[in-house]
């Protein structure tokens, strides 16, 4: 019997069109933040849920617990309170080494800045997430030009990060997060650096590549253009989830 320190629950990713039950259930997701001895209550009895390869944006002003929810629900964060099911099973009882495991195998992240290792070339930092996942360098070589090549990046798998432009950097990064097929990417601001060229072509591929993965995305954003592109949208209002139109 493997130890319970490997048992984590596996998740795979399905068509965006499949009927099944929720791939994340949350319920009762409290975080309060102490800010000066003033508790902030940033998200109050929270609730949520996104089927398999379902789309959702997240907007509103800053401040209102966009990315806080985001972390939670990558499990970079855990609430004070509250549950989060991942088919069924409730990660954040996982301890902390059961958690990484989970997260490296089913959740993928973008975020406004790249955050690639400048010491590495676009093939090596793709690579990283299959390697800490325990993959084979072949393997996970053989997965890294792959999705690099399917976001446009095939005739620069050497080049390093000071030789990318940001938007070749940042296509670097979703193919680091989507290297390992996660059932989820969670992208926070994604396009927030990028022009208008360069953020049409993120908008495209987030869209495309859900669809021909299975994934779900959810998206913290401003811009609106990329809000409209995904099939449902809310705002955080008192800390609860509000339907935005």
């Amino acid at each position: 019997m493997a130890d319970r320190e490997n048992q984590v629950p596996a998740t795979t990713p399905r068509g965006p069109n499949e009927t099944a039950g929720p791939l994340i259930q949350a319920s009762g997701i409290n975080k309060t933040y102490n800010h000066r001895k003033s508790p902030i209550v940033v998200l109050d009895r929270l609730a949520f849920a996104l089927g398999f390869g379902e789309t959702l944006g997240i907007v509103g002003a800053s401040g209102i617990g966009k990315s806080t929810l985001l972390h939670i629900l990558g499990t970079l964060d855990r609430p004070d309170a509250g549950e989060l099911n991942y088919s069924g099973t409730d990660v954040l009882r996982l301890d902390d080494a059961q958690l990484a495991r989970f997260r490296n195998k089913t959740i993928g992240f973008v975020f406004q800045f790249h955050h690639l290792l400048p010491e590495f070339s676009a093939l090596e930092n793709t690579m990283m997430p299959a390697l800490v996942g325990g993959m084979d360098k072949k393997s996970a070589r053989e997965k890294a030009e792959s999705i690099l090549v399917r976001v446009g990046l095939e005739e620069r798998l050497s080049h390093r990060p000071n030789e990318l432009s940001g938007g070749e950097q940042q296509r670097v990064a979703l193919a680091r997060a989507l290297v390992q097929r996660p059932a989820i990417l969670l992208a926070d601001e994604p396009t927030g650096n990028l022009d208008r060229r360069n953020s049409d072509i993120i908008h495209t591929l987030l869209m495309e590549l859900n669809q021909e993965m299975g994934m779900a995305l959810v998206v913290v954003t401003h811009n609106m253009e990329l809000a409209a592109l995904v099939s449902r949208r809310v705002t955080i209002v008192n800390g609860a989830l509000q339907e935005f139109r």
